[in-house]
């Protein structure tokens, strides 16, 4: 028997299966099913829950989740659109590589949009009807962060952000920026995988972004805002003080998961994708 290699990994806890995933999922019946079935899978991506390399096939998603083909291929088709799936031909569809050159590129995209947003926002004339919504999420995250919830923490950031733009009178924007995020949060994902987290400084941070807006100080909430999400050469210094974090990304983005896909009919799709695509969270 030849000697075999071994292969590195990352040392994450837990790994569930596509399967066990979408185990529970209930759709709501008074919105569109692609793009709930979008945000769904966009979720398990971007908090590595999915690695990346890892295959998803349309018809095993459509089984485990009781959807027609169209939905799943419409959330597919959205998916490559923001770079977070690649679809390749007659071979099938992949969760796209971590890049760290788009990771820079989504960082310059928020950073400049965003200041916009905030600026604009502390000049609104009704930015003090966003204080009470601004104020509840900010309490939310930190209940969050006291009960070291890590998913409601991210998605209440999300929300507050959003505010931001809706404050601003422009939440197009907002879609504009998500959509360029993937790799961005992949790497906070990652971090706080490693337990990297500054839950009590993003907090401090929204605080006092919200205070300058509401003061009309859009010189202040500019300040406050590139303090928080940090300029371009920050998050490149980060990287590169992180080697740890460097060496995962590239694991991730070389090692494929196991994959044993074989031809079934659709009463083995459980067991197909439970061999197809390991997750890890």
């Amino acid at each position: 028997m030849s000697a075999q290699t071994t292969v590195p990994h990352v040392d994450v806890p837990g790994a569930l299966s596509l399967q066990e995933l979408l185990r529970d999922v209930v759709f709501d019946a008074s919105k569109p099913l692609a793009s709930q079935i979008y945000e769904l899978l966009r979720d398990f991506i971007v908090s590595v829950k999915i690695k990346p390399g890892c295959a998803l096939s349309e018809k095993e998603i459509g089984a485990l989740l009781n959807a027609s083909k169209t939905p799943v291929r419409e959330a597919m088709i959205r998916l490559e659109e923001t770079g977070l799936v690649r679809i390749v031909p007659q071979s099938g569809t992949y969760v796209a590589p971590l890049d760290v050159k788009s990771y820079i590129s989504a960082c310059f995209t928020r950073l400049h949009l965003e200041i916009g947003a905030v600026r604009a926002a502390a000049h609104s004339p009704s930015r003090h009807k966003f204080k009470a919504v601004f104020d509840d999420l900010v309490a939310q995250q930190q209940s969050a962060w006291d009960s070291d919830d890590f998913e409601a923490f991210f998605h209440l950031d999300e929300a507050l952000h959003k505010e931001f733009f809706r404050a601003a009178e422009v939440p197009d924007v907002w879609e504009t920026v998500r959509r360029t995020q993937a790799d961005v949060y992949r790497v906070r994902h990652l971090r706080r995988i490693r337990n990297i987290r500054n839950g009590a400084k993003v907090i401090a941070d929204h605080k006092a972004i919200i205070s300058a807006i509401l003061d009309g100080d859009a010189d202040r909430a500019q300040t406050a805002l590139i303090a928080h999400i940090g300029s371009l050469e920050a998050k490149i210094k980060s990287l590169a003080d992180q080697p740890d974090l460097m060496r995962i990304i590239e694991i991730l983005n070389t090692t494929r998961p196991r994959s044993r896909r074989q031809k079934s009919n659709l009463s083995n799709t459980a067991q197909v994708t439970e061999e197809t695509c390991q997750v890890s969270y």
